[in-house]
C-alpha cells in the first residue's frame, strides 16, 4: 500500500516539516517577501497574519484597516492589512498574499511562559487553502501543493 507522503509527493505537492512545540502548536518556518520568520501554523485562524514589530523586516506595505481582530484571548484588537505579499513556504510560494497585521505581544508572552521562543506571525486558513493543504500529525509534515 501507498503511503501518504508517496501519494501526496506524486500529485505535485511538496512536504514541509513541522515543529511542535511545548504548547503543543505547530511551529513553521516561512518566508515573507524574501525574509524568514517562525510561524505558528494554525488552522483555526481564518487569516495569516504578522506582528506590527514584523512591518519593517518583512518589508510590508501597511493600510489601515477597519477589521477588528479577536482570538487566542484577546477580541477587539485594532489592525492593518498588507496586500500582495510573496510568501513562501519550502518549495510553494505565491505572491498575492494578504496579511493581517496586529498586536502579537499575547501570542508571544504566552509562548515566552511556556519556555518556547517568540514568533513573527501565523499561518492560517487562508494560506493553507490557496496550498491546498495537508496536514500529517503523526508524521508531523505539511503538504503543499505546487502550482
Amino acid at each position: 500500500m501507498q503511503s501518504l507522503q508517496e501519494f501526496l509527493l506524486e500529485k505535485g505537492y511538496s512536504k514541509v516539516k513541522l515543529h511542535l512545540t511545548k504548547t503543543n502548536h505547530f511551529e513553521i518556518k516561512a518566508s515573507i517577501n524574501g525574509k524568514k520568520g517562525l510561524f505558528i501554523l494554525d488552522t483555526g485562524a481564518s487569516s495569516s497574519c504578522v506582528g506590527f514589530e514584523g512591518i519593517e523586516t518583512f518589508k510590508l506595505n501597511a493600510e489601515d484597516s477597519i477589521i477588528k481582530a479577536a482570538g487566542a484571548g484577546a477580541i477587539d484588537m485594532e489592525t492593518k492589512m498588507a496586500k500582495k505579499n510573496k510568501v513562501k513556504i519550502g518549495k510553494w510560494s505565491n505572491n498575492k498574499v494578504a496579511l493581517v497585521l496586529f498586536n502579537l505581544t499575547h501570542v508571544n508572552t504566552a509562548l515566552a511562559n511556556h519556555n518556547s521562543k517568540p514568533v513573527d506571525g501565523i499561518i492560517g486558513a487562508d494560506i493553507l487553502k490557496k496550498a491546498k493543504a495537508v496536514i500529517d500529525y503523526e508524521k508531523k509534515y505539511l503538504y503543499l501543493k505546487l502550482q
